[in-house]
């Protein structure tokens, strides 16, 4: 998780094999600006090209490089839904509420191909998902799942049993999955590259290395940075995992965790096509899941392991090489060639935590490791409140959110223990 200097990306295949972005200077001065965004990941740049669009002035303030956060360094999955099961947001919002929420996210993931598109934008872009068991309880939850999703949410995805996902998937660990053509898999830092590339064209300021230290609040409110200021109608806060004392309010409802990815030497396009013959990307369902997919120059992407104390584990590339044969162990003679990691940021139900803080600061965070379909969506989402339109945002902010107990002091190691339950269930159960 090191930085190799200030204005580089965090070392990993996404950021060796990204497309050349020249790097862009910092906030000097003063500026005014319609709309200020802290972030420019994807959804500081999701609602920033939304807004340039409509026609407003906007800046947007990064501390570091543009998607360096999770938003270019994550799994790479593109799914319907959010963090938490629908089922769980029905029983906090409604059945009728909820079904509106899921289209919407459905809508997040037809905007990432959309985007991609109109954009010309390189991000490898592969259909297909896969939802999978490794024990009998899962094929269970699966099927239910299944079927709620087609009679609840009208939403139709495929059961495979153990042989037809065989058929695709060269696993003997898995008994059968849930797959979804519509959604699919993308090389995140270059998606998030070529939208800023598309939010700049559109008339957006982008300064990198402009860390925001403080929001001064008003009718006029003011991000303020080391050397700058940017006083604007509206301000968003799109920082996620890394920011912090912005808005003291908003960061008792999220928790930093790291999650962890490793990319294998090149496996060669017959052997990587063995092992996932439909190029769909595929993920468990334990509560420490494993998730994997292949790359455009034929490497297993692997994701798994993460960190709630957020201190990366020991010996993260053996652990990673061991989960990784536990799936194909065809591969074990295959090495990594780099491993990384990042911080995501989980709300404490796991659902998604937007909305706004009186008249005229949004905010979106809480998207708990399912947000690259999601960051999208909520980008344009507040675009729209910010010019008028707050229908979707306001049934957002409905869904309930707490502090994670504990305070500063003890909710990390709450949380620590909490989730060694999980992954305990996990092995046993």
């Amino acid at each position: 998780m090191a930085v190799r200097n200030p204005s580089a990306h965090v070392d990993s295949w996404y950021s060796r094999s990204a497309t050349p972005s020249p790097a862009r200077p910092p906030l000097q001065g003063r500026d005014t600006a319609d709309v200020v965004v802290l972030g420019a990941g994807l959804t500081g740049l999701s609602a920033a090209l939304e807004l340039a669009q409509a026609g407003l002035k906007v800046i947007v303030l990064e501390a570091r490089r543009t998607g360096w956060g999770a938003s270019g360094r994550n799994g790479g999955q593109v799914i319907f839904g959010y963090g938490c099961d629908q089922a769980k947001i029905a029983a906090m919002v409604g059945r009728e509420a909820s079904k509106a929420l899921f289209d919407w996210s459905v809508e997040g993931v037809d905007l990432v191909k959309q985007r991609i598109a109109d954009h010309g934008i390189d991000a490898h872009w592969r259909d297909g998902h896969a939802h999978v068991a490794i024990k009998p309880r899962h094929v269970a939850e699966l099927k239910a799942w299944q079927a709620d999703l087609a009679d609840t949410y009208g939403y139709g995805v495929q059961w495979w049993d153990r042989e037809q996902l065989r058929a695709q998937l060269d696993s003997p660990r898995y008994l059968g999955g849930l797959y979804d053509p519509r959604s699919g898999h993308l090389h995140p830092l270059n998606y998030t590259l070529g939208l800023a590339r598309a939010a700049e064209a559109a008339g957006v300021r982008i300064h990198e290395g402009s860390e925001v230290l403080s929001l001064q609040r008003g009718a006029r409110p003011v991000l303020r940075t080391a050397k700058g200021e940017v006083q604007a109608g509206f301000v968003v806060l799109a920082g996620n995992a890394l920011a912090y004392r912005i808005a003291p309010e908003l960061d008792d409802k999220i928790m930093p965790v790291g999650t962890y990815v490793g990319a294998t030497e090149p496996l060669g396009e017959e052997r990587a096509q063995a092992l996932i013959r439909n190029g769909m990307a595929v993920a468990d369902i334990n509560w420490a899941l494993d998730y994997f997919r292949l790359s455009a120059d034929h490497r297993l992407l692997f994701g798994g392991r993460a960190s709630y104390s957020t201190l990366p584990p020991p010996n993260l590339a053996g652990t990673m090489r061991a989960r990784m044969t536990r799936v194909f162990p065809q591969l074990r003679d295959v090495k990594f060639n780099s491993v990384w990691g990042g911080l995501i940021d989980i709300s404490l139900n796991r659902a998604p935590h937007w909305g706004r803080l009186g008249d005229n600061v949004y905010f979106a965070q809480g998207f708990s490791g399912h947000g690259v379909a999601a960051t999208g969506l909520a980008g344009r989402v507040i675009a729209e409140a910010i010019r008028g339109q707050a229908a979707r945002l306001d049934a957002f902010a409905r869904i309930p959110h707490r502090n994670f107990p504990g305070g500063r002091a003890l909710r990390t190691p709450l949380l620590v223990a909490a989730m060694a339950w999980f992954k305990l269930r996990d092995a046993l159960w």
